[in-house]
């Protein structure tokens, strides 16, 4: 797998590793050594590396990818070519399968230039000669999760700031993690496209989730939907105090305050093949405890 190192690459082999599976892993610094996990230093840049890791798998999964850039460059080589270059060495091997890992942000390309390289990267899945399928994943949460960290910290204090008004879905690591071990399995039918998520019908509304995050910290919140101009005005502050290493980019403000990222129903997963375990509520109470045993929170 790519992205064995990160947030859900982590976890992903975790769960692998528990499910009795052997793991090749690619990575970009050395690694302790690990039962069951076989670390490859390569990255999406190094062809060489991409190859060694795909040599004898039954499966490839393509979690690896970049969600914060400065310019359309920045997405492309992440999440372009580096696909691609995952695709070639899978080929060149004879993988039997390949999931890939994508975004709901791809359902809306012309929103961002994240959302435009994701939509790309499974345009070239689809064109690719093997047997494959694509995950959309929406918002992910759970234990380790730095990208969600802001949330509950704001709710921590009371008062939760949100994009304006909309709709969005949300899926547990874990949940996610089971999904793609099961569509790794060379012979598992199914669509070729999944958008999972926590089965909440219709998601939650951002008013519902701030509210649901201040009930996992344990305080009464406050709610504000934030204006498009408010979301702009911190992307530039943010840039002018991080440089390359703002969080907030207007890339990302397109984004975020888009009105609709729920899940479609119809590209759900079948229930033979995974639904999810973790119920959102007690879900977001499990990561706001592990936030605050390790010091986050």
């Amino acid at each position: 797998m790519t992205g064995g190192t990160g947030f859900v690459g982590s976890r992903l082999i975790d769960l692998a590793l528990q499910s009795g599976h052997a793991v090749r892993a690619l990575t970009r610094r050395p690694h302790s050594d690990r039962d069951g996990v076989e670390w490859i230093a390569g990255s999406l840049e190094d062809q060489a590396g991409l190859d060694r890791l795909a040599e004898g798998v039954d499966a490839v999964i393509h979690v690896a990818g970049v969600i914060n850039a400065q310019d359309a460059p920045g997405f492309e080589a992440g999440n372009v070519a580096g696909t691609q270059r995952m695709l070639d060495a899978a080929k060149r091997v004879g993988v039997s399968r390949f999931v890939h890992v994508s975004s709901l942000a791809a359902r809306e390309p012309g929103l961002s230039l994240y959302g435009a390289s994701k939509a790309r990267s499974e345009e070239l899945v689809e064109a690719a000669p093997l047997s494959s399928a694509i995950v959309r994943p929406p918002a992910v949460y759970g234990p380790g999760d730095r990208e969600t960290l802001e949330l509950f910290r704001m709710a921590n204090r009371g008062l939760v700031l949100l994009p304006p008004g909309g709709r969005l879905s949300v899926v547990h690591v874990d949940d996610l993690s089971r999904l793609l071990l099961a569509l790794a399995a060379p012979a598992t039918p199914g669509p070729a496209l999944v958008e999972p998520d926590d089965a909440r019908e219709g998601g939650w509304t951002h008013h519902e989730f701030g509210k649901a995050l201040g009930r996992a910290v344990g305080r009464k919140v406050v709610t504000l939907s934030t204006p498009r101009a408010f979301l702009r005005a911190g992307a530039a502050l943010d840039r002018m105090v991080r440089g390359e290493r703002a969080k907030l980019t207007p890339d990302r403000v397109n984004y975020f305050c888009h009105p609709d990222w729920a899940v479609h129903p119809a590209r759900g997963a079948p229930a033979e093949l995974w639904t999810p375990q973790i119920d959102t509520q007690q879900g977001l109470a499990d990561t706001a405890r592990w936030y605050r045993q390790h010091g986050w929170l």
